[in-house]
């Protein structure tokens, strides 16, 4: 997990210090060293959750150094360079310390902390001894303090470098507790209450957003550790606090319940200063999936560089230096930027394959796996029960979201016949429906809501959900469960389900569009459902999507798919034709530099359908366009895919079977006949 330090963003149990500079002016560096100690020392109030005996220790030696480097400034404005030599090597260790302690603090780490004691202890015993190796390159004869300070200095050089830093019997005692719970779940048996309670308490963790905090803290640690040993024992943690967090609280406390909660006016602020274009990878101009940074500062995707390093380049791509070095350092911060720009802009988020959230149960996470199916039980029986529904649906809402095996428990438990009696629930149908949403992923579960009516159920508040999250979420599980051809047909079949999802791209919030686009172009797959999208009045919407200079590059790209594959059908390019300016927009976007490739694609895919079916209607006025033919060849070149420029050669030749069609001396073609080149 990533923790915000002065600014910057880091991992725990990271240590990022920089060694001060060896032109420092000693007075700076001493007043630099004061300020760090005064950080330190105020972190002896802190409730340390664990490991407390450990970080009081190291407190206590950094306030009587304090007191040392506060007597040095006033009493040594010279000082030998020995002295700035060990003074340099104690700032690189107080950055550390300091790091340490805001780890020991951490909300939302308290159990991981917790299970770590003995390598917390390592890092705090290695620390003292870098204190004490500091203070003995430090000659006290050479500087001006007095006797009892320097007999302190000389007692924290012992101590710290005696200093055993063990971890503490009341942390063991903690840890055993959560090891016995795991082996619990391991056999399948049901943890006593009272156990799970004392490890909460030990923790400090006393509400369902505290226990929630620790989840997501797991979950993203795990997220970093995928194909590692650590990753199994992290999902035991992980089934651990989920299943504290769903049976020991009947109350979702805090802001932590509102699932739409409002980030924070900082949050926004960056987000609206940000270019989505500085997302993208130089290299490949698409989203960063992976973000890492060279040793330029600049940053690519991990794939992209990758394959510039393999194919034997050590430079930056971006500006020809040649690189010391080809370490990737991960961009935590841009990552965690572009999947809140994704979340909030409605459209997917990146998934990288090294962090790919949709894994199976890890290798000796069997505790984890039994947990779960122990809380979707738990679930279970409180839907079935109707006991406090709206915070079951809102739990299985929680756990559907990232994990395959959260989701396949929740299914196999019976979750979802549940669920969709509640749709009709006016204080748990948007709950209910967004659990829907997650768990139509899971491929058992398309067949459960077929089998039980969800279908229509769905369709029901696509079109007349009581808040426009349910509509949307209803849109979302429409387009998983169009994944099967035999769905796609049922769909198309229910009278209000296209009109539905046509009127929320025209009409709803950003993700209620992108879903109902990615629904209608599945729907597409069955050739049955083309009349019925025309019939909805889905090309006006789309064109005026276009128009709308949306910002949002995904909404284009799906809308253009949606036109191409319409305009394959007669009746589909009738429409669009029909459209004003549909044809000039389309040209413009592959004229525009600063299009997306995808864009491009289905753009001349878009082009080509129409000049197959429209004719001379739609070929006379492109023939006209030499800006337009100049995109077409650059599509066959470096700039566009594979498809498209397969595409954009297929509409070349058709555009000059045209001039050679037409009677001579008219008009000569726009290119030499020569220039074109077949790619098929």
């Amino acid at each position: 997990m990533t923790h915000k330090s002065n600014g910057s963003v880091r991992r725990i149990l990271t240590f990022p210090a920089v060694h001060p500079c060896e032109a420092i002016a000693p007075a700076t560096l001493v007043d630099s060293l004061i300020n760090l100690a005064h950080a330190i020392s105020d972190c002896k109030s802190t409730n340390f959750t664990s490991n407390k005996g450990n970080a009081r220790e190291s407190v206590r030696q950094i306030g009587v150094l304090r007191v040392f480097l506060e007597e040095l400034r006033k009493g040594s404005p010279n000082l030998p360079e020995s002295v700035v030599l060990g003074l340099s090597e104690l700032h690189l260790t107080f950055q550390k310390i300091r790091h340490l302690l805001e780890d020991c603090t951490r909300e939302g780490a308290r159990l991981w902390m917790l299970m770590n004691s003995e390598r917390v202890a390592d890092h705090f015993r290695v620390l003292a001894r870098a204190i004490s190796t500091a203070l003995d390159v430090i000659p006290l004869g050479a500087i001006h303090v007095s006797v009892e300070v320097k007999e302190y200095v000389e007692l924290v050089t012992r101590q710290s470098r005696k200093a055993r830093f063990e971890v503490e019997p009341a942390d063991k005692a903690a840890m055993k507790r959560v090891i016995s719970v795991l082996n619990l779940f391991e056999n399948g048996i049901v943890p006593n209450r009272r156990d799970l309670n004392q490890v909460l308490d030990y923790l400090g963790i006393g509400s369902w957003s505290e226990c929630d905090n620790e989840a997501k803290f797991l979950d993203s640690e795990i997220a970093l550790e995928e194909e590692t040993q650590e990753a199994g024992f992290l999902g035991s943690l992980m089934g651990f606090i989920t299943y504290c967090r769903c049976v020991l609280y009947d109350v979702i406390d805090g802001e932590q319940s509102d699932i739409r909660r409002r980030k924070s006016s900082t949050e926004v602020g960056l987000l609206s200063c940000l270019n989505p274009e500085d997302f993208r990878c130089p290299i490949s101009l698409e989203f960063m999936t992976d973000p890492v940074t060279v040793s330029t500062g600049h940053t690519y995707d991990r794939s992209s560089i990758t394959k510039w390093f393999r194919a034997g380049n050590k430079t930056c791509p971006k500006t020809g230096q040649k690189l010391p070095n080809t370490e990737l350092i991960p961009n935590l911060a841009l990552c965690k930027l572009i999947q809140q720009r994704c979340s909030e802009s409605g459209i997917s988020v990146p998934n990288s394959g090294r962090r790919n959230r949709t894994v199976s149960v890890s290798v000796g996470s069997l505790a984890a796996e039994r947990a779960m199916n122990m809380v979707a039980s738990f679930l279970a029986c409180m839907l079935e029960e109707n006991n406090n529904s709206n915070r079951a649906a809102h739990e299985v809402r929680v756990l559907s979201k990232t994990s395959v095996l959260n989701r396949s428990c929740l299914v196999e438990a019976g979750i979802v016949p549940h669920l969709l009696k509640l749709l009709s629930s006016s204080s748990v149908q948007e709950n209910a429906m967004a659990s829907l949403l997650n768990l139509s992923k899971h491929p058992k579960s398309k067949a459960v809501i077929v089998e039980n009516g969800g279908l229509e159920l769905v369709v029901g508040v696509l079109n007349k959900g009581l808040s426009l999250h349910a509509r949307q979420h209803a849109a979302g599980s429409l387009f998983y469960l169009a994944s099967i051809e035999e769905y796609r047909e049922l769909i198309g079949e229910i009278p209000e389900a296209i009109p539905g999802l046509i009127e929320l791209i025209g009409k709803g919030p950003d993700r209620g569009k992108k879903n109902s686009l990615v629904a209608i172009f599945g729907l597409l797959m069955h050739h049955g459902n083309h009349s019925k999208v025309l019939a909805a009045g889905a090309v006006p919407v789309l064109v005026n999507l276009l128009e709308s200079g949306t910002d949002i590059e995904e909404f284009k790209i799906d809308s253009l798919a949606i036109l191409a594959a319409l305009a394959e059908n007669p009746d589909g390019t009738v429409a669009i034709l029909r459209c004003s300016g549909a044809l000039h927009w389309v040209v413009e976007l592959l004229q525009s530099s600063a299009a997306s490739r995808a864009g491009k694609e289905y753009g001349v895919s878009l082009l080509l359908a129409l000049s197959m079916n429209g004719g001379a209607e739609v070929v006379a006025p492109l023939s006209k366009s030499s800006s337009l033919m100049r995109s077409l060849y650059s599509l066959l070149g470096h700039e566009g895919t594979s498809r498209a420029s397969k595409k954009a050669s297929a509409l070349i030749s058709v555009l000059h079977e045209f001039f050679e069609r037409r009677p001579s001396g008219l008009v000569s073609p726009i290119l030499p006949r020569e220039r074109f080149v077949h790619v098929w």
